[in-house]
């Protein structure tokens, strides 16, 4: 049945029309990328949204770049860096061939303006924490940036790798104040900011003095002259774009479809395994049924994953069987050997031995209260079909999970909230370190800790994990504290995201990356044919 409707899917793509803005063939020497939405703002300490961070990537460059492995630190702006023996302070040694799109160098200054920015309360950056807890950031000299915290911070050259932390010019920002990354950017990207047309496209051209890309691409220096990213928020107009060579590049693929892609001469896909981005399910553990452990091991004990990824990604996702991707830097495979697996026969016999008795509508009861709960999420196609699902497998073994999706206009207000009793959400993550420390602190309730889990043990674990010095002693505390989370059930993982890049025929050089989420982070080695 998949593959029929897969195949019916392509077929419609391909018959129907296409946006006026794809009626041609993509410019020569131009690269048309496709994505579902646009972004508010491109201003990169203001902003979270992907959608920001995969253009942001383009058009600016941070001290360090992260390998395809998602793993490994390499060289960005800056070409080596040292840590002082007591994790406090970093010494970035600077490129010194490196200017602004506008053509002015760049300095240590700049690095400096552009972390005070990021870190400056009046900035009101929801991700200021990533870069650490700074003492002081200082040029010791024109192309040396001293880096000082407060206390070790092991996961910081991760963090910098972000778009959060890109480099921007003072000037730019000045000039046009909130405007900046709304009318205008100045960056030291290999693209350049030509013009933005919210919700339909915003077009970038090559700078053209740029030379120094991360290693991990063959070519330091991008390879087309011009970049056009085209808001298409049709899946099948996107489809026929592909494939009929009226756009370049997309990782924003229908599930449904990515086999028949893959099967499709004149497409390439590449894939990213490594790809950190998951969906779960947390519990409020303060709230009534959810507060008792047994009702949340025997949820995760009812849901079927397997079933629910088919149904759901159409295949093209891993069922979630732990807290974090095993490919993650700092997992711990007995935490995720501690994550119940699907048995619903076993959460029936949970939920008998924790007093949680069948009532007569069938949903089971304990000291007069009801196994019900309420579930709020983001409105989107994925959450309906999963949260259906995992609500039909939860009323087979007598829990009733009741649901409330919102927009997210004014969804993310909603989860900030103590309304709900669980929610679901998706989110990426660079190190077991990350998702950790920002989900289940304590300091961190009642947002993005939405759990409300207060345990002294976790916080402890979670601050040597971030402090310890050496890298045994960081691993030992976030594998103690992914161990500690999962023998309490505080989530119901659900599924791991894949991440697929679609190229036309014209395009070689397309490589999946996934950085926080984005396909094509800065492509230097795309090339088109024509």
């Amino acid at each position: 049945m998949r593959k029929i409707l897969g195949t019916a899917l392509l077929a419609a793509a391909v018959a129907m029309p296409v946006a006026d803005a794809l009626a041609q063939a993509a410019p020569r020497n131009t690269l048309v990328v496709m994505r579902e939405i646009d972004a508010e703002s491109y201003d990169p300490h203001r902003s979270t949204a992907r959608g920001a961070g995969e253009v942001v990537y383009m058009m600016s460059d941070t001290l360090v770049s992260l390998d395809w492995d998602m793993r490994t630190v390499r060289p960005g702006l800056a070409e080596r860096w040292e840590v002082s023996p007591d994790g406090k302070t970093y010494t970035f040694h600077l490129r010194r061939d490196v200017t602004f799109c506008d053509g002015r160098p760049m300095t240590a200054d700049d690095v400096v303006y552009s972390i005070q920015r990021w870190v400056d309360p009046a900035t009101r950056s929801p991700v200021r924490w990533r870069a650490g807890p700074i003492k002081e950031i200082r040029a010791r000299d024109a192309h040396t940036v001293e880096y000082e915290l407060t206390e070790p911070f092991g996961e910081l050259l991760y963090q910098l790798t972000l778009f959060f932390a890109s480099v921007i010019d003072k000037n730019t920002v000045e000039r046009l104040g909130q405007n900046f990354g709304v009318q205008g950017f100045n960056g030291t990207g290999p693209y350049c900011w030509a013009s933005w047309t919210p919700r339909q496209e915003l077009v970038l051209t090559r700078h053209p003095t740029y030379s120094w890309g991360p290693p991990i691409y063959q070519n330091p220096r991008p390879q087309v002259e011009r970049v056009i990213w085209r808001v298409i928020p049709e899946a099948n107009t996107r489809l026929a774009a592909i494939q009929t060579g009226q756009a370049d590049v997309t990782q924003y693929i229908p599930e449904i479809a990515v086999n028949q892609l893959r099967a499709v001469p004149t497409v390439r896909m590449s894939q990213q395994p490594n790809y950190f981005w998951d969906h779960f399910m947390g519990f409020k553990v303060d709230k009534p049924v959810v507060n008792d452990p047994a009702v949340r091991r025997a949820i995760n004990l009812a849901v079927n994953r397997n079933a629910i990824v088919q149904a759901t990604w159409f295949g093209q996702a891993q069922p979630a069987d732990a807290y974090l991707n095993p490919n993650v830097t700092g997992f711990d495979p007995e935490a995720g050997r501690m994550v119940p697996q699907y048995n619903p026969d076993e959460a029936r016999r949970v939920l008998d031995a924790a007093g949680w008795t069948p009532g007569a509508d069938g949903i089971r009861v304990k000291n007069g209260e009801r196994a019900s709960f309420l579930v709020y999420g983001l409105q989107t196609a994925v959450a309906r079909r999963y949260l259906e699902a995992i609500q039909a497998d939860l009323r087979r073994v007598g829990i009733d999970m009741r649901v409330q999706l919102w927009d997210a206009t004014v969804g993310w207000g909603r989860l900030a909230t103590q309304e709900f009793d669980a929610f679901v959400m998706s989110y990426p993550y660079i190190s077991a370190t990350d998702g950790f420390a920002l989900y289940f602190d304590s300091r961190n309730r009642p947002t993005p800790n939405r759990m409300n889990w207060n345990d002294p043990e976790t916080d402890a674990l979670l601050q040597r994990a971030k402090t310890a010095l050496s890298e045994a002693d960081r691993l030992a505390a976030i594998q103690a504290a992914q161990r500690r989370i999962a023998s309490n059930y505080v989530w119901l993982p659900i599924a791991r995201e894949g991440l697929w890049v679609a190229a036309a025929q014209r395009v070689e050089g397309a490589r999946a990356h996934g950085i926080y989420g984005v396909g094509l982070y800065k492509g230097l080695d795309i090339r088109l044919t024509r």
